[in-house]
């Protein structure tokens, strides 16, 4: 399958060079790899260089976004940047990170997946990070959503839900609207990925108000979002993190912003959210 991958990175001279090792060592190799340079001040670029200068399907592509870290926008900005530059003939899209180790057969089962279930719009597996010496799963994770590290996405897929949104919410949003269009989301649990700088270890109260204002333009609503601030203020161990995301609902609702789903879409979201936590607390 025709796979083409874009890394938006900033400031990963530590990291990246393990990432584009592990790409170009996978047994299915990828039609094209772009690593966007975000305006990096470290030696990122150095390290895109040496591996494109070794591998034809490896590129650099600088782009110089503004300095302040926006959540959501800043990297999905990057991903469209490496995106304009891709072969538009091709079948798989992948929004990669640049911290990431893969397995060898990676991107061979993800194709495996795909061809197997014309329904499946989306496979990705799972982010494990180091903890005293050992790779666990990161407690982020759930069995049912692909993390926003390693997503990849069948091209009829990635078309029909427009792409990603540019805002924070953007790796939810995806897959609700992808279900919302028919298409399957499919996770392997086989597929270890490590995580090298694991998620949220910088997570700024400016970054947990817009996790709130995520959920209002997703259009959640109260209880949706409250049930779903509780669950990420518990897995990162933070009850400011549920205060703040409340505080940027509330702030988001009265200013009435955009929304980034249409009023079928949010139906059909809310309508998805309700039953999934139904089936958890096993209410039929």
């Amino acid at each position: 399958m025709n796979f083409q991958i874009v890394i938006p990175a900033h400031n990963e001279e530590a990291f990246i060079g393990g990432t584009l090792q592990s790409l170009v060592d996978q047994t299915l190799l990828p039609q094209k790899v772009v690593v966007v340079n975000d305006a990096s001040t470290d030696g990122t670029q150095k390290v895109i260089d040496q591996f494109s200068e070794k591998y034809n399907f490896v590129e650099g592509v600088f782009h110089n976004s503004e300095a302040l870290h926006a959540p959501g926008s800043k990297v999905i900005n990057a991903f469209y940047k490496g995106f304009e530059t891709i072969d538009q003939d091709f079948e798989i899209i992948c929004k990669f990170d640049a911290d990431l180790i893969f397995p060898k057969n990676y991107l061979e089962k993800i194709a495996t997946a795909f061809r197997r279930n014309p329904s499946v719009g989306m496979v990705g597996g799972f982010c494990y990070i180091e903890k005293n010496g050992e790779w666990i799963l990161e407690n982020l994770t759930n069995k049912d959503h692909i993390r926003g590290a390693l997503k990849a996405y069948r091209k009829e897929c990635f078309e029909q839900i427009k792409g990603l949104r540019n805002t924070m919410g953007w790796d939810t949003v995806d897959e609700l609207l992808a279900q919302y269009n028919g298409w399957e989301i499919k996770t392997d649990t086989s597929l270890h990925v490590k995580h090298l700088k694991p998620t949220g270890k910088v997570y700024t109260k400016a970054a947990r108000f817009k996790q709130g204002e995520a959920f209002y333009k997703m259009r959640y609503g109260f209880w949706l979002t409250f049930i779903a601030s509780t669950k990420l203020a518990s897995k990162k161990s933070n009850f400011q993190f549920f205060v703040d995301s409340m505080k940027g609902y509330s702030k988001a609702k009265k200013e009435k912003l955009e929304f980034i789903v249409s009023e079928e879409e949010g139906h059909f979201i809310r309508n998805l959210r309700w039953q999934n936590i139904h089936k958890k607390l096993g209410i039929r």
